[in-house]
């Protein structure tokens, strides 16, 4: 049954699941989502015997439907390949009773691969079937790993151009020398002076800019975003929540059937908006368990029904997920709101002037599948700790937000249920934080050293990620004010 894609700020015609891909955004500011979730048809007990791949296939081909099958698979290969550090793609590991699912084994060694990189393939797959002229320019805000996986997926694609603004002191070291060494020939990187929201209000400013995109469209350009508003981005996320429960069937540690949690470290709601979707699919997931960091804007929303982003923007061990304005749960908001766009919009332009909004309390009820807390610094600290003297098992700053998060459910519920822990980013990617969480004797050590010792205490091999920035020169070294990221991108295009 064919799948159209709605905005969730107005009733315009719908799109089809290319024509959604290729926009990025829709023209009226809002998202695009499906006209309706549909349920997964592949019996619960097959999944055991799919690899990654054939479960990809199973999901987006129920989403993507004006693409034909050979499209899909085409894109499926070529972005689940050698890339990937494990022929898992994804694999879930049991520790302390949890079970971690690695998201991180992808080139740039955090969970945006899994959609980065196929997304390139779906874009210019849609370019064709739309007859695309035009030169694609991709533009995104990353609070830190976005910003490197869609450059890496992005980098030399015929037919596109990447650029990406990200907070100049807002990411870890790492993940800074990951973007600013990026190669290729058609991305740039882009340090704005200010925060992520900063950086994601002005890309969706220009977005919104109809004069500039006239502008553009008459020199061969027209924009789409690697950012989860991307529909195309998010889809390929409800695929890893889909193969850890098949991985679980083919381990014994469940049944078929059986309900399971899941527990997603959270800044911007996508990662565990696509864990609704696998859910409302008919995967038996029980409580979507929502993890925030001290930028706790979803836990007092999950709590209160008010979402509320006036309040002190705070830089943690977890840059991810340093965000104030979550925008993937727009998506959530239109659903529990009946699919009412009018109403939608109603609470988005609240939030745009003045800063928040609140649900009903019919809306409120439609919640009841979440759980919302948060971690904060020291805690979070004190779970990598903790997890590594139990098991010698290591795991990164926002993997230990969802982790601290996990036990207080458990603590304040009594719930046992298994439950899948998405494992968002190498430890590797934030040594600095991790080895100090670890023994603050690290806390002097360069980042680089620092991935040596992690790896000689972890006996995990150094990824080639981390291997690849030791030597890497600086290309890329713009910086700019948040106001001035429409210049940037025109000096970028007039190159």
């Amino acid at each position: 049954m064919e799948i159209l894609y709605n905005s969730t700020r107005s009733e315009n015609a719908p799109v089809k699941a290319s024509e959604a891909i290729l926009k990025g955004l829709s023209p009226d500011g809002g998202l695009f989502v499906p006209d309706h979730i549909p349920a997964l048809d592949v019996p619960l007990d097959e999944l055991a015997k799919m690899d990654y791949c054939q479960t990809a296939y199973e999901v987006m081909k129920l989403f993507f439907t004006d693409f034909t099958g050979q499209e899909l698979k085409d894109c499926i290969a070529r972005a689940y390949d050698e890339k990937f550090d494990t022929k898992e793609i994804a694999p879930v590991v049991e520790k302390d009773g949890v079970f971690y699912l690695e998201l991180f084994h992808g080139a740039t060694i955090a969970f945006k691969d899994m959609a980065l990189s196929i997304l390139p393939h779906l874009l210019t797959t849609s370019a064709k079937k739309n007859n695309v002229k035009n030169e694609i320019v991709i533009l995104t805000a990353t609070s830190g790993d976005t910003g490197k996986a869609a450059l890496s997926g992005f980098a030399d694609v015929e037919g596109t151009r990447i650029l990406v603004f990200y907070p100049k002191n807002g990411v870890s070291p790492i993940q800074e020398k990951q973007m600013v060494t990026q190669k290729g020939k058609n991305t740039r990187v882009v340090g704005i002076r200010g925060n992520f929201d900063d950086a994601q209000s002005g890309v969706k400013k220009i977005f919104g800019d109809r004069e500039l995109s006239q502008e553009l469209d008459a020199k061969g350009f027209q924009f789409s975003s690697a950012n989860s508003i991307n529909i195309g981005r998010l889809v390929p996320q409800i695929v890893y929540y889909v193969y850890a429960y098949g991985q679980l069937l083919k381990e014994g540690k469940i049944k078929a059937g059986e309900e399971i949690n899941v527990t997603v470290p959270t800044g911007n709601f996508g990662n565990i908006l696509a864990a609704f979707y696998a859910k409302q699919m008919g995967l038996p997931i029980d409580k979507l368990i929502c993890a925030s960091n001290e930028n706790k804007v979803l836990y007092d929303f999950f709590r209160t029904g008010t979402y509320d982003r006036n309040r002190e923007f705070v830089l943690t061990s977890s840059p991810s997920m340093d965000i104030l304005i979550s925008s993937n749960l727009e998506r959530l908001i239109y659903h529990i709101a009946g699919n009412d766009s009018d109403k939608n919009r109603e609470l988005m332009t609240a939030l745009t002037e003045g800063g928040t909004y609140s649900i009903t309390k019919s809306m409120r009820e439609k919640l009841a599948d979440f759980y919302g807390y948060y971690a904060d610094e020291e805690e979070t600290a004190e779970t990598i700790r903790d997890l590594y003297q139990k098991t010698g098992y290591v795991i990164d700053t926002h993997t230990a937000v969802a982790s601290c998060v996990y036990g207080k459910y458990r603590k304040e519920t009594g719930d046992t249920k298994p439950t899948v822990l998405a494992s968002t980013a190498s430890p590797f990617k934030f040594t600095r934080s991790v080895m100090a969480a670890i023994d603050t004797k690290y806390e002097e050590s360069e980042d680089l050293e620092l991935a040596d010792m992690l790896s000689q205490i972890s006996k995990v091999k150094m990824p080639k990620a981390i291997e690849e920035i030791r030597t890497a020169p600086v290309l890329h070294n713009h910086l700019c004010e948040k106001d001035e990221m429409k210049q940037a991108v025109l000096e970028f295009l007039s190159k």
